[in-house]
């Protein structure tokens, strides 16, 4: 009798068992498999290969009803990401690991809901899926499964208790959008403050820079004036000093001004003349 081919994709590992004893775990290839009989008709063993899943699969557990610690019933559904990593446990350890990992999962569910408040349910859903992953992560191992990632997929509340979540979550919303308007509005107000105050502050720079200009000018103003008065003052110390020094220069000075004094009409000239006391011979 012929061999027997087998091909193994890379998806599958193969589990080879010679009379019911695994004798050995199949990577991806071909490979023969002999017949039960020899030439001579000798007995062989029997060679089974059972085909073994390695890809990465989703497992949905579906509505679950469970009680959170406030007592409060909610239908959980829950996808977890799995994959065989050991395929001779995923067959041996125990009877069939999908169905084993679905029961581990709800399990795990129940176990942390139940230690949840909803408030904390609803503000934390990541700790579902983290205590989730972190209850089964271990025991699944055990049967050859990795748990790649398990996630809450939907969390359905009663009637009413769905009503009220409802207009809390539009409630949110509402707030949210004020909040966003109060900051917007609290942002422009500060913005146009600023502007504000640095026009004030350009203006009151503008006004100081002025009245300082202004200073200065007056400043200089009285500079000029006081050197204008001084050299006045030297001038006419000056022209005092030199008609001390020259009576016949004091005289010619007296005489321009009665000239100039004759020219108007309306002018009286005074002309004092010293008092004479009779000698004794003019008597």
């Amino acid at each position: 009798m012929a061999n027997k081919e087998i091909f193994i994709k890379d998806t599958h590992r193969g589990l080879w068992y010679e009379d019911g004893v695994l004798t050995r775990t199949l990577e991806a290839g071909r490979y023969e498999i002999p017949p039960d009989r020899g030439f001579f008709g000798g007995r062989r063993p029997k060679v089974e290969v059972q085909l073994v899943d390695v890809r990465e699969r989703e497992l949905t557990i579906k509505g679950q009803e469970i009680l959170t610690a406030d007592k409060v019933a909610i239908r959980v559904s829950i996808i977890v990401q799995f994959r065989v990593t050991d395929p001779r446990a995923a067959i041996h350890e125990v009877e069939a690991y999908e169905d084993r990992l679905y029961s581990d999962v709800q399990l795990a569910a129940r176990r942390s809901l139940a230690s949840m408040t909803l408030e904390e349910i609803l503000t934390n859903r990541n700790r579902l899926s983290e205590d989730i992953s972190r209850d089964v992560k271990e025991t699944a191992a055990r049967y050859g499964v990795a748990i790649l990632r398990a996630d809450v997929k939907d969390l359905v509340f009663p009637g009413n208790l769905q009503e009220i979540m409802n207009k809390v979550l539009a409630a949110e919303r509402l707030s949210q959008a004020q909040l966003v308007e109060a900051r917007t509005r609290a942002q422009t107000q500060q913005i146009e403050a600023q502007a504000t105050a640095a026009t004030r502050k350009m203006e009151a720079e503008t006004l100081a820079n002025a009245a300082r200009l202004q200073a200065q000018v007056q400043a200089e103003e009285r500079k000029l004036r006081a050197d204008a008065e001084l050299h006045s003052l030297k001038d006419s110390a000056e022209a005092a000093a030199a008609l001390a020094s020259s009576p016949g220069l004091l005289r010619l000075r007296e005489l321009d001004a009665l000239k100039e004094l004759g020219r108007s009409a309306n002018a009286r000239i005074y002309i004092g003349f010293d008092k004479h006391t009779p000698s004794d011979g003019e008597r």
